[in-house]
C-alpha cells in the first residue's frame, strides 16, 4: 500500500507556547453564559415531560396561575386582608 503524498501546508511538527500569542482567560465566558441556560431535571420530573417544549409549557402555565392567584406578581410581597388582620 502506497502512502499518500503530504502537501506542504505550513504546519510545523511542533509549536512553542510563545508562538501562539497571549491567551485571555474567560474571554468568551459572559457571552457563553448568556446564550446557554441549562437546567438539570430530576429523573422523575424528566419522565413526566417528554420534550423541552412540554417543560416550558408547564412552567409558563404555572407562572400564569401564580400571577392570577390573589393578583400577585412574581417577586411581590403578598398583601394582607384588612379584615383578617383585625381578627388577630
Amino acid at each position: 500500500m502506497k502512502k499518500a503524498k503530504v502537501e506542504d501546508d505550513d504546519m510545523r511538527s511542533e509549536y512553542k507556547r510563545e508562538d501562539l500569542g497571549v491567551g485571555v482567560r474567560g474571554k468568551y465566558y459572559d457571552s457563553y453564559v448568556e446564550s446557554h441556560n441549562l437546567v438539570l431535571l430530576r429523573p422523575e420530573v424528566a419522565e413526566a415531560f417528554p420534550t423541552e417544549e412540554a417543560v416550558n409549557d408547564a412552567l409558563l402555565s404555572l407562572i400564569r396561575i401564580a400571577k392570577a392567584s390573589a393578583g400577585l406578581t412574581i417577586g411581590s410581597e403578598p398583601t394582607q386582608n384588612p379584615a383578617s388582620s383585625s381578627e388577630q
